[in-house]
């Protein structure tokens, strides 16, 4: 059955004085465990007391909280801490809906997520991220959403299915689940004091709510101090130890990834654990985890863990996965802690360097043990046209997936977007290319592809042709994906225009997802028909359709470590610094259009 609605702390105050001063039974009591006590940093021998979803009682002796009917758990030998927050997450990118995504991390320990919805508002706009918003609101543990900023993301770079407007942001600052502005990806437009940005800002503000940052460049000077000005709280974009001093001087908080790609915590940690900052200001986060990693390597246990192994005080890492997430996002005094009042989000488990999640709870419910989940992760009915999203508008043909030479050329100078493992960020390389019946052609022996993006919202048909490299594309194939950050068009990418077309095309027949296709068949297909970014079907199954698309890029020559993620980055026009979208190609670094060949190459060449 579905979880009972949390009771306010106000009306719920009674029966927690009642339970904790001995008056009233407790309904859950959990004895003899060391207890994680986040607000001063330090392990006590305490018992805890469990009422209307929340803490009641937090002391020495809880004997005088037990009754008739009151559950008592013997945890002697075993360690407590506060059920776990991630601080900025996409729950699109685990290619699940908000109720798989929580059914797949509860049993890990995460117990309440931040999420900001753009991939979805790229498609949908506001009613996709109303659709996100009430199903997360069904679920056992706490998401609150973040309203998106910036669909598109950077103007006038890309097109998206739907805009978001300011007034899109002002109405959804009164929904209930809003916690504040998704990350301001249009760093470039804050600098510049863009209107539509400043207003969207000024609506987060006047509702009293946090403004979600993304600075996704390395110069920390004027600009990144203007950024600060425009009212960001946090920022996820580091990758050095610098980034993560530099927002926290400017009394943002410094939020460090460890998603399926992103590992950016090791580079940025040690401004704690080396520089001595306060860590109240560090908050882990995942960013993009997709279904394989959750389901194989977990979720907020698995940043915890990671933390701790980076040199990190076992309690300071906890700090920045809970309270110091709660109290960036005003909710200190709903949750985060094992304390009076909070929400009752505890995992029981061994240690925090190993992290074995042996039981979890959510409001004072058991969600979760031995890895087992026991909650109902309720679903919406998702309407019928948000999953026929994919509209290419014609048959695509391997003629579309080719980049016409100037007229007579035998070889040219092309830009080629150069990925880079494990980091976000994209290299602007330059490589000679040779021609071939009017057309550039890739260099598979210089890991060198064809890339295209299909616009696939409106069903104009446009193709955008470019090339890539880092991946080690091998053979006739192509990659096809409907999830391409932050636009959402379709990335293909391979060593085949006929494999590309045929990749394209299918993607368009099932409505979207990721397919791979080599040696004139498919590979490997996930299919993901809600807004071509989602699956309603469980993790595991989603994470087996993953891994066998895994297989089939190594067997198609990508060892790349998470290459999907990266692939499906390519279009990601705010992080530099050269990306594809429906309009061109983009040199993120001075946000502006480029072309694809130039006749005066710079010297940074392919290997």
């Amino acid at each position: 059955m579905a979880h009972d609605p949390l009771t306010p702390w106000p009306e719920a105050a009674a029966t927690l004085i009642a339970v904790a001063a001995g008056r009233a039974p407790a309904e859950l009591v959990i004895r003899g465990a060391r207890v994680a006590c986040v607000h001063t940093r330090e392990w006590l021998a305490w018992d805890v007391a469990v009422a209307a979803g929340r803490f009641a009682y937090v002391g020495p002796d809880a004997r005088h909280c037990i009754g008739d009917g009151t559950e008592v758990v013997d945890a002697t030998g075993q360690t407590l801490i506060p059920g776990l927050c991630d601080g900025h997450m996409h729950i699109e990118s685990g290619m699940l809906t908000p109720a798989e995504f929580a059914a797949a991390v509860i049993p890990h320990g995460t117990t309440t997520m931040f999420v900001d919805p753009h991939e979805i508002a790229n498609v949908l706009g506001l009613r996709g991220v109303r659709l996100m918003h009430d199903e997360a609101a069904l679920q056992p543990v706490s998401i609150f959403t973040q309203m998106p900023s910036c669909a598109p993301s950077a103007p006038g770079l890309e097109t998206t299915g739907h805009p978001i407007t300011p007034e899109d942001v002002a109405e959804a600052m009164a929904w209930p689940g809003i916690i504040g502005l998704g990350e301001m990806m249009n760093f470039p437009g804050v600098v510049a004091g863009d209107a539509q940005m400043l207003a969207e800002m000024a609506a987060t503000a006047a509702a009293g709510k946090v403004i979600g940052g993304h600075y996704a460049a390395p110069d920390l000077g004027p600009a990144f101090h203007a950024y600060a000005a425009g009212g960001p709280a946090d920022d996820h974009e580091g990758t050095r130890e610098d980034d993560a001093v530099a927002r926290m001087r400017q009394g943002m908080r410094a939020m460090i990834r460890l998603g399926s790609a992103w590992y950016d915590v090791e580079s940025q940690i040690t401004a704690i654990t080396e520089r001595g900052l306060d860590p109240r200001n560090m908050i882990l986060c995942t960013d993009d985890c997709h279904s394989g990693t959750l389901v194989g390597d977990g979720h907020m246990n698995r940043a915890l863990r990671h933390a701790i192994a980076c040199g990190a005080d076992p309690l300071v890492a906890l700090q920045m996965a809970t309270i110091n997430t709660a109290t960036h996002f005003g909710l200190e005094r709903e949750l985060g802690s094992i304390a009076p009042g909070r929400r009752a989000d505890m995992i029981l488990t061994g240690d925090l360097a190993d992290l074995p999640i042996h039981r979890v709870w959510a409001r004072g419910r058991l969600v979760a043990e031995g890895g087992r989940l026991l909650a109902v992760c309720p679903h919406l009915d998702w309407p019928d046209d948000v999953r026929a999203t994919v509209r290419l508008g014609r048959t695509l043909t391997p003629a579309d997936f080719a980049l016409p030479a100037p007229g007579g050329a035998a070889r040219v100078t092309a830009r080629v977007i150069g990925v880079v493992e494990n980091q976000a960020p994209t290299r602007a390389l330059t490589a000679e290319l040779s021609v071939a019946d009017g057309a550039v052609q890739a260099d598979p022996d210089r890991d060198i592809a064809h890339l295209a993006l299909v616009e696939r919202h409106r069903g104009t048909g446009g193709v955008t042709n470019g090339f890539v490299s880092g991946f080690g594309w091998r053979g006739r194939m192509a990659l096809a994906s409907t999830v391409a950050h932050d636009s959402h068009h379709m990335i293909v990418a391979g060593t085949c225009p006929e494999m590309m077309a045929a990749a394209a095309n299918r993607l368009g027949v099932v409505g979207g997802g990721v397919t791979l296709w080599a040696d004139g068949a498919e590979r490997a297909l996930i299919e993901l028909p809600v807004a071509g970014l989602m699956s309603d079907r469980p993790a595991a199954e989603v994470a087996a359709a993953a891994d066998a698309l895994g297989a089939a890029m190594r067997a198609a020559g990508c060892t790349l470590n998470n290459a999907f993620m990266q692939h499906s980055l390519l279009a990601l026009v705010v992080i530099p610094a050269l990306r594809i979208s429906d309009k061109g190609l983009v040199d993120v670094t001075r946000f502006a259009l480029t072309e694809p060949l130039i006749a005066d190459p710079d010297r940074s060449e392919c290997p």
